[in-house]
């Protein structure tokens, strides 16, 4: 998150540029063609420019007009009861943990077949002094559209100030736990499996007291047990940190701003080791995680390179990205800057906070996207096969070339249509207040964006053509996805600051063709975190990963969604374990919930009550 109060992009301690892409955010962006290669051609050699030129001009002369995504994404949060008031600071927002909000999950805790949501809430800095808000929301789903508040009865009662939630199975027990990240000390609830959850926070081991924002779980050592990462942020205390105005950094034209996260000191991340006996072990510097200065915001344990194991990937604000490869010793590598993955295609650090991967090409090899701040832009790394990736956010349309006036939070790789081909959400929301009235060009309340998969490597933003709750401004922040009313097509739940929640329920998404797998693993983790999922149907193929946590610092429904098309059946299926178990399946028909249990075979899922 850049906070720049004119929204001018600065240099950073980073110097190293990559030679592969040339793209510069900083320059005014023209929609002309030719404008766009002049732009290339000036901002890199020669041949650069004419290469890039020649690909932009293939790209306009190959794309037909905008495609219509048939689909309608509709605000139902008020009907459906999901309508907790977010407090995330006061309104003036005068200090940095009053801006960067809250993130969501969609999680099914009492094994109803329905997904169920949590929020997670903030405070303000006189409540704080208190004690602060209650940090979570825990709504049932009743299976009719419908979700009831369940908090009191949930045993979920610790106040303070929380920030983000990761889900997963940590004791493999057949029920999914919770982690809430904190502006500390964090909290994990153990699932008692009656509708209950216990605070074992102090038992487990993993009550980091600082600032953390993003958190993800993931088996890195692959010996059943998922571990957890979890990104913290800055160093803040109200009597010691910067105020608005206190700095002529702090400043939006003639207005006191909010202070960046560079007048704060970085705060290091931690990396949790499951001992398997529902205790955690910290092994950031054992696992070669350590003198990394980053603000870490979004979190995503995937496997980037392909060989097997989990990698880490770290959203930072304002710093080089983190990108930590597993050297399947029970340590990593941090190659951001190698692999492509750290900076800008020209080289500098953005105003990272949201993170997603995904299978974007149908070529079995996950892309990476990235949410930015304003006057930047939105970066899509595309993987190379080999290990590194490139910055493909202009050239693919993922970014357009006219300046970017929104914030970007929340994002997802997601087949809102099911057509076969992972579109991008992304959730908006500027951090300062007094951008409505500051003459920059930006608001504070912004809309949500969907750029559709047009299925050549490149993508067109539909989010007019699709209206409805799109259209919606609001100071959004964290975003979660899922088959919440089980239809068939994914729905979206927006977190937005200071205000009440948005539900996008998915009309016209199933239209098309779909199937959904649920995994279960018996000697991997109980939840399958780390299963790699590669469908082929007809001619093409997609491929998945379930995860936990990502986005901006939320959980989305960890069951594998494909969209299908017209295509009425999965030709093969085949499921590589986090354990190493590789195992296939054919002939599944369209339009159907499946199990797969690890090494037991794929069988369809009873029907819940709707």
């Amino acid at each position: 998150m850049r906070y720049r109060p004119l929204f001018r992009t600065t240099g950073t301690h980073m110097t190293a540029r990559r030679s592969v892409v040339v793209q510069n955010p900083d320059k005014e962006r023209c929609p002309s063609i030719f404008k766009a290669g002049l732009f290339l051609f000036r901002s890199g050699s020669a041949l650069v420019g004419l290469i890039s030129l020649f690909l932009w001009l293939r790209a306009a002369i190959s794309d037909d007009s905008p495609p219509s995504m048939a689909i309608r994404l509709v605000d139902v949060a008020k009907e459906a009861g999901v309508t907790v008031l977010n407090i995330h600071g006061g309104e003036a927002k005068d200090y940095i943990v009053e801006v960067n909000g809250n993130g969501a999950a969609f999680f099914d805790y009492d094994n109803d077949g329905h997904m169920d949501i949590l929020i997670v809430n903030g405070s303000t800095l006189r409540n704080l002094k208190k004690g602060g808000d209650p940090m979570v929301t825990l709504y049932r789903n009743m299976g009719n559209g419908k979700f009831t508040d369940v908090t009191s009865r949930s045993g979920m009662h610790r106040k303070g100030w929380g920030m983000g939630v990761c889900v997963a199975d940590y004791d493999n027990d057949g029920h999914q736990d919770v982690y809430i990240t904190t502006y500390g000390p964090n909290v994990l609830y153990r699932n008692n499996g009656d509708g209950t959850f216990t605070d074992v926070t102090e038992k487990a081991g993993v009550g980091d007291p600082r600032w953390g924002t993003g958190c993800a779980f993931g088996d890195y050592d692959r010996d059943g047990y998922v571990d957890l990462y979890v990104a913290n942020y800055a160093f803040f205390d109200e009597k010691k940190s910067p105020k608005a105005g206190s700095n002529v950094r702090c400043r939006m034209r003639e207005t006191n701003a909010v202070c960046g996260p560079l007048m704060h000191p970085a705060e290091p991340d931690v990396l949790y080791r499951n001992n398997g006996a529902g205790t955690f072990t910290d092994v950031t510097q054992k696992a070669g995680i350590v003198d990394h200065d980053g603000h870490g915001f979004g979190v995503l344990f995937s496997d980037l390179d392909n060989d097997g194991w989990p990698d880490i990937y770290i959203a930072n604000d304002e710093s080089a990205n983190f990108f930590f490869r597993n050297n399947r010793d029970g340590s990593f590598s941090e190659i951001g800057l190698q692999a492509g993955v750290a900076l800008s295609g020209e080289g500098k650090a953005q105003g990272s906070m949201g993170v997603d991967a995904g299978d974007y090409m149908n070529n079995g090899h996950f892309a990476v996207f990235v949410t930015n701040y304003s006057n930047e832009y939105n970066a899509l790394y595309r993987n190379n096969e080999d290990g590194t990736f490139t910055d493909v956010s202009l050239s693919s349309g993922a970014a357009p070339l006219r300046k970017q006036t929104y914030v970007g939070w929340g994002t997802g790789f997601v087949d809102l249509d099911n057509d076969g081909r992972l579109d991008l959400f992304i959730a908006n929301g500027n951090i300062y207040p007094q951008a409505d009235s500051s003459g920059s060009g930006t608001k504070y309340h912004q809309p949500k964006q969907v750029f559709k998969n047009l299925g050549n490597g490149r993508f067109r933003e539909l989010t007019k053509e699709i209206g409805g709750g799109l259209l919606i401004e609001r100071s959004s922040r964290g975003v979660a996805f899922g088959d919440y009313d089980n239809d068939g097509d994914l729905d979206i739940l927006v977190i937005n600051l200071n205000g009440r929640p948005t539900l996008l329920r998915n009309e016209g998404g199933n239209r098309n063709h779909w199937a959904t797998f649920k995994l279960v693993g018996t000697k991997s983790n109980r939840d399958a975190i780390g299963a790699r999922v590669t469908a082929k149907i007809g001619g093409g193929m997609q491929a998945a990963e379930v995860r936990s946590g990502g986005s901006y610092i939320s959980h989305n429904d960890m069951r594998v969604h494909f969209g299908l098309g017209d295509a009425t059946r999965i030709d093969a299926l085949e499921v590589r374990w986090p354990g190493g178990l590789i195992e296939s399946f054919k002939d599944l028909t369209a339009d159907r919930f499946y199990v797969i249990t690890e090494g037991r075979g794929v069988g369809e899922a009873k029907a819940p009550p709707r």
